[in-house]
C-alpha cells in the first residue's frame, strides 16, 4: 500500500530522517529504539492544519480516535506524537521506563514474548521490547508512549508527510527517538479534529461511508449519479496515506478540462477512466480532476483502517 494513487503523479520525497543512536554510545535521557520497523511506520500527530495555502497538507494520524485513545492511556494531552504503523506493525526497545499503550487495527502485543493487552496502559522496564504484530483486521495501528515522541516540529507539527517530505522519515532499525517528559508535553489540543467516529471499529468485508456530494456534483450526469448511490468499490493496493484508490463500478462523467482546484482531505475525485480516489491526510492540496463528493469527517477513520480487497459503498446525505 506504498505506491501514489493513479491520476496524481507524485513523486513521495523522504524527509530528514530521526536520530540516530547518540555518539560516543550514550544513553539518552529518555527514548525508544526501534528493533524492527515494519512495513511503514511513521511519526504522527494532529498535523499541520491551515497551511493547505502554501501547499502543505494537514498530514496527521489517519485514524484521530485511535490516535487519541492511544495517548489518554498514557497519560499525554490528546495530540501528542505517537507511532503510526502500517499493516504489519512495529518492534522497539524501551531504553528508559516508559508506559506505552496499543490502540487502533486489532494486533498482537507482546512484550519480551510475553503477550501483552492491546487498549491498556502497558509499563515497560529499562531495555523491554515491545512488539507490535500485524493489524488483524484493519491497517494501521498506534503506539503512544508516556510523554511522547519529542521529535523537531515542522509549521507546529511532527507529523511525518509522505507527498511533501516534510517531518521525519519512516522509520527504520536502530533509529533512537526521544521522549518528552511525561506531563510536561505541549497540549496541542486546538490543533486536533475530534470527530465522533469511535475507535477500533476495523471495517470486516463492507464499509459504508457517509459522503456529501461535492462542489463539482454537476459534472455527474443522472447515471453517474447513480452509479455512485449504487456501485461497490474495492480498496486497490494502490492506496496509501495520500488516498485510498477505489477499482469498480465506474462513474460516468462529463466530459472536459477542469483547472486545478483546492482540495481538502476527504474529497472523492472521479477520473477520466470513472474509478474514484478518497484523498486521505497526506493529499496534495490541489488537483484537477472534479471533486465529485466528500467523505464525512465520521467515515475518515474507517478509510484508515480499509485494507485492499474491502468492499466500499457511499451513503449519499
Amino acid at each position: 500500500m506504498t505506491a501514489p494513487p493513479r491520476g496524481n503523479d507524485t513523486a513521495f520525497p523522504r524527509g530528514p530522517s530521526p536520530p540516530g543512536p547518540p555518539a560516543g554510545g550514550k544513553t539518552p535521557q529518555r527514548g525508544i529504539r526501534v528493533r524492527r520497523p515494519g512495513a511503514l511506520t511513521t511519526v504522527q500527530d494532529c498535523g499541520r492544519p491551515g497551511y493547505a495555502h502554501l501547499g502543505v497538507p494537514r498530514s496527521g494520524a489517519l485514524d484521530p480516535p485511535a490516535h487519541h485513545r492511544a495517548n489518554q492511556l498514557v497519560g499525554n494531552p490528546p495530540g501528542a506524537a505517537v507511532l503510526e504503523t502500517t499493516l504489519t506493525g512495529v518492534a522497539v526497545i524501551a531504553e528508559v521506563a516508559v508506559t506505552a499503550a496499543v490502540t487502533g487495527a486489532r494486533a498482537a502485543v507482546g512484550v519480551d514474548g510475553h503477550p501483552a493487552v492491546m487498549g491498556a496502559a502497558i509499563a515497560l522496564h529499562p531495555g523491554q521490547l515491545l512488539d507490535v504484530g500485524p493489524a488483524r483486521p484493519g491497517v494501521r495501528s498506534y503506539v503512544a508512549f508516556s510523554g511522547g515522541l519529542a521529535l523537531p516540529r515542522v509549521l507546529g507539527s511532527a507529523s511525518t508527510d509522505l507527498l511533501s517530505g516534510i517531518g521525519p522519515a519512516r522509520l527504520a532499525a536502530g533509529h533512537v527517538l526521544p521522549l518528552g517528559d511525561p506531563g510536561a508535553h505541549p497540549d496541542v489540543r486546538g490543533r486536533c479534529a475530534l470527530p465522533g467516529a469511535p475507535e477500533g471499529s476495523a471495517p470486516a468485508g463492507q464499509a459504508k461511508l457517509l459522503v456529501h456530494l461535492g462542489p463539482r456534483r454537476d459534472w455527474l450526469p443522472a447515471d453517474g449519479l447513480d452509479a455512485l448511490r449504487a456501485g461497490a468499490w474495492t480498496v486497490s493496493p494502490q492506496s496509501n496515506r495520500v488516498a485510498l484508490r477505489l477499482d469498480g463500478t465506474p462513474v460516468p462523467r462529463r466530459r472536459g478540462e477542469l483547472a486545478s482546484e483546492g482540495l481538502v482531505t476527504g474529497a472523492i475525485q472521479a477520473l477520466p477512466d470513472g474509478q474514484l480516489v478518497v484523498f486521505l491526510a497526506d493529499h496534495p492540496t490541489t488537483g484537477g480532476y472534479p471533486v465529485v463528493a466528500v467523505l464525512d469527517p465520521a467515515s475518515l477513520p474507517a478509510c484508515a483502517q480499509a485494507r485492499p480487497g474491502l468492499t466500499i459503498r457511499f451513503l449519499i446525505a
